[in-house]
């Protein structure tokens, strides 16, 4: 019997770091993702009228979800330490208003899907992959947030949807601008596209 106790406060001991590390980042990611599923949802924010503070509470709600600097960190790879200090800050904000000019429409075009979070699975030490699902009239679609803990929270650095990583799709893009071109070249290219 005690063999048993001993063998079971082990195994309890054991796993508590594992649900503790894993069960922190779904929550944030659910709560971040479900404040945004409210303001989609709000009726005093239906019609052109709500349009301006419904994009405004969006981005509000991105900004707590998003680490945009690893975001950027990540989908520059090894380019990344080709940019200054100040080319770099200039390119998260471009970044971030590209990536807000891309989606911001089809999110606030959300109408009553609904988002399922499967679960979680470590990625490493300090990162980890939340998997959720949207399903909707056409279907289901598998949307996973792979999410950082920085100083005791956790924070989006690549969303995948249907097995395409949003950093990979964006850091083949601006491989081949880098290719042959300084990253002023790119900033550039970006300024343009997110009609700065």
């Amino acid at each position: 019997m005690r063999k048993a106790l001993v063998g079971l406060m082990i195994f309890v001991i054991s796993m508590a770091p594992f649900h503790a590390f894993g069960g922190a980042a779904l929550d944030t990611v659910t709560t971040n993702v479900n404040s945004v599923l409210d303001v989609l949802r709000d009726p005093k924010l239906k019609g052109e009228s709500g349009k301006k503070a419904k994009e405004q509470k969006i981005e509000a709600a991105a900004d707590k979800l998003f680490d945009y600097v690893e975001l950027s960190k990540r989908t520059l790879g090894l380019n990344w330490n080709k940019f200054s200090m100040d080319q770099r800050k200039e390119f998260v904000e471009l970044f971030k208003a590209l990536l807000r000019n891309t989606y911001i429409d089809r999110i606030t075009g959300y109408t009553d899907q609904k988002v399922s979070f499967v679960k979680e699975m470590p990625l490493s030490e300090t990162t980890i992959e939340v998997q959720s699902v949207v399903v909707s009239g056409n279907g289901r679609t598998p949307i996973n947030y792979r999410v950082i803990k920085k100083e005791n929270n956790w924070k989006v650095y690549d969303v995948v949807i249907e097995g395409v990583s949003l950093v990979n799709n964006y850091r083949t893009q601006f491989r081949e601008i880098l290719g042959n071109n300084p990253p002023q070249a790119l900033i550039d290219t970006l300024r343009k596209r997110a009609g700065k």
